[in-house]
C-alpha cells in the first residue's frame, strides 16, 4: 500500500476532508529544467484535499488539523491510471480509423479521431461518477499521526 500524510481541513457526518501537500521529485531529477512538472505544480498548487470515508464512531477521534496517515492500493493506482489514459487513446484511435476507412479522408479521420478521444473522455468520467461511493476504490484512513512521529520528521526536514 501507498502511503501519504495529511492534515485534517473540515469534518462532515460522513466524512473527513484532508489536505496533502505534493511532494515533488524535481530537485533529484536529471530532466530537472526540460520536464514540465515541476511548472504545472507551481501552476496548480501544491496541495489537494481529498474526502475520505469515515465511520461515525471513528470521526470523533479526529480535530482539524490533525496529521492522519492516509493509504491506498498500488494497483488501484495502476489500474485507474491505465483506464484513465487509455481508454480515451484507444477511441481516439478507433474513430479515427473508422472515420478514414468510412469517408477516405484526412477531415474524416481527424474527426473521427476528435469524436473518439470526446467518447472515451466522456467514458472515463461517467465511470468516475459511477463508482465514486464504492469504498473498495477509496484512499483509507489508517489513523492519526502521533505528536512524537510528528516531531522526528520535523527534525529530519530540518537536519
Amino acid at each position: 500500500m501507498m502511503t501519504e500524510t495529511g492534515r485534517v481541513v473540515a469534518i462532515e457526518p460522513d466524512c473527513l476532508w484532508v489536505e496533502t501537500i505534493q511532494r515533488s521529485t524535481c530537485n533529484s531529477c536529471a530532466a530537472e529544467s526540460g520536464c514540465g512538472q515541476g511548472l504545472i505544480a507551481r501552476w496548480g498548487g501544491q496541495t489537494s484535499r481529498l474526502r475520505v470515508i469515515v465511520d461515525a464512531g471513528d470521526k470523533t477521534d479526529y480535530r482539524i488539523d490533525d496529521e492522519v496517515c492516509l493509504a491506498i492500493h498500488e494497483g488501484l493506482v495502476v489500474s485507474g491510471s491505465l483506464f484513465v489514459y487509455l481508454v480515451p487513446l484507444l477511441l481516439l484511435m478507433l474513430g479515427s480509423g473508422l472515420g478514414h476507412g468510412g469517408w477516405g479522408t484526412e477531415i474524416a479521420a481527424t474527426l473521427g479521431g476528435v469524436g473518439g478521444f470526446i467518447v472515451g473522455a466522456l467514458l472515463v468520467r461517467w465511470r468516475a461518477w459511477v463508482t465514486r461511493f464504492d469504498a473498495r476504490l477509496q484512499v483509507v484512513l489508517k489513523g492519526k499521526i502521533s505528536s512524537a512521529v510528528q516531531a522526528i520528521n520535523l527534525i529530519e526536514v530540518k537536519g
